[in-house]
């Protein structure tokens, strides 16, 4: 008995060696882009679709951001009409409504979308699907509806909308479920398939840069062609970032999304279209936001470390976020002014003190005030900027105040009466008629106006910190001495979501409704309101989302971005 036993567990093992080197010399599923044609503008490709469509359809995000206002403003934008439009037009020319049924029934494992025109929303997909579940869809049964085709001696079948002109093809090839919105595109592929060596979109220099840029393959992958895409009116139309200028630098892009239990982490590759040296002065900065970053407080709302700032940066950040807050350059309206129509008459006729032939008079006293402080950053050589800001609610709970500090770091030491000097000249024209509250007191570790306006200051070494609260002053400069874990970045930011989420929907709806009883429930709307309904909503969807944190590094060829989302839940 004892040796039959023996022979079992020998055979057992032997059948494990032996199918481990069958696995290891078995070839690897090729990639779903070999079977792409050429001129795709984006790739689209997930491991395993059917997972991610699964796990957005359980999600509590998913269902708590369909019935928030958030949704209810997308529901009416002209880009959200669009699809709606173009998911009609697909429905009468496949005979089906592309709902979320549809995709779940469509969805396999490896998959991957290839775009080929924005505004017509023309596409290739191509899915891993067993052909028992292929055969079951929707789409499949319904195929007696459709005209049949051959390519590559493999049927496939179209379908023509006649007052839309739109096409709708699909083929099933073994264990590929293929469909796309242009005949000659699925004919294409399935002749990839056969073996053809037609162009494909690994062909393309976009793609084969992108590709050999970017890392291990995530979860979920893009790779797009930007010298295609920018210049598009609909990407510079529904584009939400609005930064067209920046993105017309670089030619492609690869993003790898990787998801994890607590974490989802993005690592974004941007190609720039000319490669530049890399100067002294921006290693530098790479180098000093690193070091300054250990300044940044770990319950702070929101902080951002950038290299390398102009003077002119350092004077902005410090006067608009501490020394004289404002929302800063009014945005640029895109819509005509309306037209007044009056009589005909300029003035009034009781106003015969205001001179009309000559321009008004203007104050230089706010550029004077900021000479000081703009010539002592000129000669500090400012490395690093850090900009940190958290709320809180008052003592009643009824008002949230925002606290901000920056701290500089600068090739050499500040002169610390110099940078108060500097300070007190930008205040005095603007905070008194003489010198009340502008003296300084020390405290501990550091220096605070006498006044009833709150300005603290701390000078160390190369280390310059100023903040409107002497708290959030001490819990910056308090880890001074400890080790930084970053490595050199040209910029590092962190949003706080979880905890500045319940503080930014009070002070919303403060700002939005002034009038309306915080203890009632909000009067119906015709559109809700911007802050405290839509982006509120939308944060609330997103609850479960703590942080997100963004570090950028630079190179000469190439900019490599890695965004990653904490999960509280």
């Amino acid at each position: 008995m004892k040796r039959a036993a023996i022979l079992l567990l020998l055979s057992v093992a032997s059948i494990g060696v032996g199918w481990a080197a069958f696995q290891a010399l078995a070839p690897e599923t090729p990639p779903l882009s070999r079977y792409v044609p050429a001129g795709s503008l984006l790739y689209l490709q997930a491991k395993d679709f059917s997972a991610l469509l699964g796990d957005w359809n359980a999600s509590p995000q998913k269902a708590s951001w369909v019935k928030s206002k958030n949704y209810e403003v997308y529901s009416r934008s002209r880009l959200f009409l669009r699809l709606e439009g173009a998911g009609k037009q697909f429905a009468a020319a496949a005979g089906l409504p592309p709902d979320m049924n549809f995709l779940t029934q469509v969805a396999g494992t490896q998959s991957a979308l290839a775009l080929y025109d924005i505004g017509k929303l023309e596409f290739l997909y191509i899915t891993k699907l067993p052909s028992a579940s292929s055969a079951q869809s929707t789409l499949w049964q319904t195929r007696a509806k459709f005209e049949t085709r051959s390519a590559a001696g493999l049927t496939f079948y179209v379908r023509r909308d006649p007052e839309s002109q739109q096409e709708v093809a699909f083929a099933v090839n073994g264990e590929f479920l293929i469909l796309a919105t242009r005949e000659d595109l699925l004919a294409g592929a399935l002749q990839l398939m056969s073996g053809s060596k037609d162009r494909t979109i690994e062909a393309e220099q976009w793609w084969s840069q992108s590709v050999a840029a970017g890392g291990p393959v995530g979860d979920l992958r893009m790779v797009l062609n930007l010298e295609k895409i920018v210049p598009s009116p609909y990407f510079r139309s529904y584009w939400i970032q609005r930064n067209i200028t920046d993105m017309k630098q670089y030619s492609a892009a690869v993003s790898d999304l990787f998801r994890s239990g607590s974490e989802y982490r993005e690592e974004r590759v941007l190609l720039k279209k000319s490669a530049a040296p890399v100067e002294v002065m921006t290693s530098e900065g790479a180098t000093a936001v690193a070091d300054l970053l250990r300044l940044a407080p770990a319950d702070s709302g929101t902080y951002e470390v950038r290299g390398t700032p102009s003077a002119a940066d350092c004077l902005d950040v410090l006067e608009t976020k501490i020394l004289s807050p404002h929302r800063g350059p009014a945005v640029t309206q895109q819509i005509a002014p309306d037209v007044q129509l009056s009589s005909g008459e300029t003035g009034n006729s009781s106003d015969l003190e205001t001179r009309i032939d000559q321009a008004p008079l203007k104050t230089s006293a706010s550029s004077d005030a900021s000479a000081t402080l703009k010539d002592l950053f000129q000669k500090s050589q400012v490395r690093a900027i850090l900009q940190v800001q958290a709320t809180e609610r008052d003592k009643d709970g009824v008002f949230v105040r925002i606290h901000s500090g920056v701290a500089f770091l600068a090739a050499s030491d500040w002169p610390e009466t110099s940078a108060r000097s500097a300070l007190v000249d930008f205040l005095r024209t603007s905070l008194t008629a003489s010198n009340l509250g502008l003296q300084w007191q020390a405290k501990s570790g550091y220096q605070e106006l006498d006044g009833l306006w709150n300005l603290a200051v701390a000078v160390r070494g190369k280390y310059l910190l100023v903040s409107d609260d002497s708290a959030l002053l001490k819990s910056m400069f308090a880890s001074m001495n400890q080790k930084t874990a970053q490595k050199p970045a040209v910029l590092v930011a962190r949003f706080h979501h979880a905890r500045e989420r319940e503080n930014f929907a009070r002070l919303a709806r403060l700002l939005d409704r002034p009038s309306v009883d915080l203890g009632s429930a909000p009067a119906s709307e015709p559109y809700p309101q911007f802050f405290s309904d839509n982006l509120a909503s939308f944060s609330a969807a997103l609850a479960g989302v703590s942080s997100q944190t963004i570090v950028i590094r630079d190179a000469s060829d190439k900019v490599f971005q890695t965004v990653t989302y904490e999960w509280s839940r």
